[in-house]
């Protein structure tokens, strides 16, 4: 094994761990969703684009280090999955600001009647019914809400994507 797989290998691990860490994030707010009923806001809907983005990303990570490609190409994909990370906390930090009431949100946001339930009327209600509003958090944690958790979360597997990137120079 030369240097250069060695620390490809080490780089892999950190590839698997975000990779994992953002679909188990993605899967807890869909959870929350389909298994809680929280319905998510257009904001929290937008949060979770970064990771729909940065997963295909990580597994090309994982199979560029794994399959022993030059090591910049898995650097290379680690640092995307980092930054779209960034972005996600970014999103985040904004969400949260919004739901504190600290800076005004988009005007999308608005909240509004809720999911129709009947089915007669689902052509004309979709005009009128709207998510949730993007003020008020649907459910506070340690103090935090689902967007100030997104922030931790996304903060700490940019981190790891950061750090196994290096590990794989």
């Amino acid at each position: 094994m030369t240097a250069s797989t060695t620390h490809a290998r080490k780089g892999l691990g950190h590839a698997v761990i975000v990779t994992l860490g953002m679909a188990a994030t993605v899967g807890t707010a869909l959870g929350f969703q389909y298994l809680g009923g929280y319905i998510p806001c257009a904001m929290c809907l937008l949060q979770r684009e970064p990771y729909y983005y940065a997963i295909p990303v990580g597994i090309l990570a994982m199979g560029a280090l794994a399959f022993g490609m030059p090591a910049w190409i898995g650097r290379t994909l680690l640092i995307l999955v980092g930054l779209m990370m960034l972005v996600g906390a970014g999103m985040g930090v904004y969400h949260a600001g919004v739901e504190w009431a600290l800076w005004e949100g988009p005007a999308s946001c608005g909240g509004g009647a809720g999911v129709t339930t009947n089915a007669g009327s689902l052509l004309s209600d979709l005009n009128t019914v709207h998510g949730p509003s993007c003020t008020e958090a649907a459910l506070r944690v340690l103090g935090l809400s689902f967007a100030g958790w997104n922030v931790i979360a996304s903060v700490i597997l940019a981190a790891i994507a950061f750090i196994g990137a290096k590990k794989a120079a």
